[in-house]
């Protein structure tokens, strides 16, 4: 597991996620850009996210990468800000990004398997694409569950196995590669992102988070699944050219919605008791 943590560490340290997308003369342009492009692609991370509500809140973010979504959390005016990564590349990109704003926040390098926090710090955790890739995802969600206080809410995204994402991996490193009965699991350990990348059904899911008081799961077509992104860019080919172009994005949406890479989960902690009901 830790050889494996380290792995997943050295990836991300190689380059943060969207740090393709930073173009520009200034490190402003440069993280203005990333986060311009990020929420074009993905304009549905607004609504899940619902940032304005970390007001007058205690909000975690695990996982800040270049800190877009946490600049984001930063201008909804939360009692307080904390946020963690495995990297210290991607904290010193959230630290540079609120600088240029005037904002703060308690920043850390940190595991998500072992956060480092009291019990009951946060009203809201939140997380997106993140605890996919640690190598004990179950253990995390513990964590987030650990740290949330009664009566807060955590907003996490994790990867869901049968998207469209999966089936085009499958079809590249499974049955085009003679090996048919590859598992998906072995495909997004491999081939997706970091090293021992994992995504989950969304009954794996809801048993992950069987400890909380509401789970609300859904499943989001993205960028990667339509191929009108930067996703694949790690299999560069004549395939994926010709797949761009050829890609049914119509039928996608109409008929296999359900098969998104995002699985987007809102849950929150049961708030306690009143006292005569104890018992």
């Amino acid at each position: 597991m830790e050889a494996l943590k380290e792995q997943v560490r050295s990836f991300w340290n190689q380059a943060s996620c969207g740090e393709r997308y930073a173009e520009g003369d200034t490190v402003k342009q440069q993280l203005e850009e990333q986060a311009r492009v990020r929420y074009e692609l993905e304009p549905y991370l607004f609504p899940f996210a619902k940032f304005a509500e970390g007001k007058g809140r205690d909000v975690l973010e695990i996982g800040v990468g270049m800190g877009a979504d946490h600049l984001e959390w930063a201008k909804s005016n939360p009692r307080s800000l904390t946020g963690i990564d495995l990297t210290e590349r991607a904290a010193e990109f959230t630290r540079d990004r609120l600088e240029l704003y005037g904002l703060h926040s308690d920043i850390r390098v940190a595991d998500a398997e072992n956060l480092p926090f009291p019990d009951e710090s946060f009203d809201v955790v939140f997380s997106y694409g993140v605890l996919h890739h640690t190598p004990d995802t179950a253990k995390a969600i513990r964590e987030v569950y650990r740290v949330l206080r009664t009566g807060g809410i955590c907003r996490i995204m994790i990867y869901h196995k049968y998207s469209m994402v999966g089936y085009m991996l499958w079809a590249r490193y499974g049955l085009l590669s003679g090996r048919p009965f590859r598992s998906l699991a072995d495909i997004y350990a491999r081939y997706l992102e970091s090293p021992g990348t994992k995504a989950y059904s969304v009954a794996e899911a809801r048993g992950m988070f069987r400890d909380f008081a509401s789970v609300t799961v859904s499943t989001q077509l993205g960028f990667g699944d339509l191929l009108s992104g930067g996703a694949g860019q790690r299999h560069r080919g004549i395939l994926l050219s010709v797949a761009r172009k050829l890609w049914p994005r119509w039928f996608i949406r109409r008929f296999l919605r359900n098969h998104g890479l995002g699985m987007m989960i809102e849950a929150s902690r049961a708030a306690a008791r009143p006292a005569f009901m104890a018992g």
